[in-house]
């Protein structure tokens, strides 16, 4: 992507995935740039043309290498971060999918991710994760069958 993301113009549109397999969610703990540590769900931005479904499918194969399968919005979340100044330097709008585990197994790109594993919600409890993470896993996880609740 030839457009620069700091101090941009607009705001960005991304996905992530809740990718949700045996009452597990995959989290990933980033490996750099502004969220570097944090734990939070795979995604990134939408490409030019590409749908939000087709952006969720690439992102978590490039970040993950696994195959998944979209369902449903589980929410959305607005990152705003201003300069000292008050100038807004980063500015994205992240729609959040369910999604169904479909094949492979995490390989983190480790130029963003420094680890992915599967966990369940409340071993998240106690982590520095992104704002909102533990909600939107909760909806995601409403979409699957009512094992998954088990270990919330």
């Amino acid at each position: 992507m030839s457009e620069d993301r700091t101090y941009p113009t607009r705001p960005f549109l991304a996905v992530s995935a809740a990718i949700i397999r045996d009452g597990k969610v995959m989290i990933v703990r980033r490996g750099g740039g502004v969220a570097t540590g944090v734990y939070t769900l795979p995604g990134g931005v939408v490409e030019t043309g590409e749908t939000v479904r087709e952006a969720v499918v690439r992102e978590v194969r490039e970040e993950i290498g696994m195959t998944v399968e979209p369902l449903e919005p589980a929410g959305y979340r607005e990152m705003i971060a201003r300069a000292a100044d008050g100038r807004v330097k980063r500015h994205f709008v992240i729609l959040c999918f369910a999604a169904r585990w479909i094949a492979g197994e995490p390989t983190p790109d480790p130029t963003e991710i420094a680890e992915a594993e599967w966990r369940f919600p409340h071993e998240l409890d106690g982590l520095k994760t992104t704002d909102g993470l533990r909600e939107i896993i909760d909806k995601a996880m409403e979409q699957f069958e009512p094992a998954s609740a088990l270990h919330r």
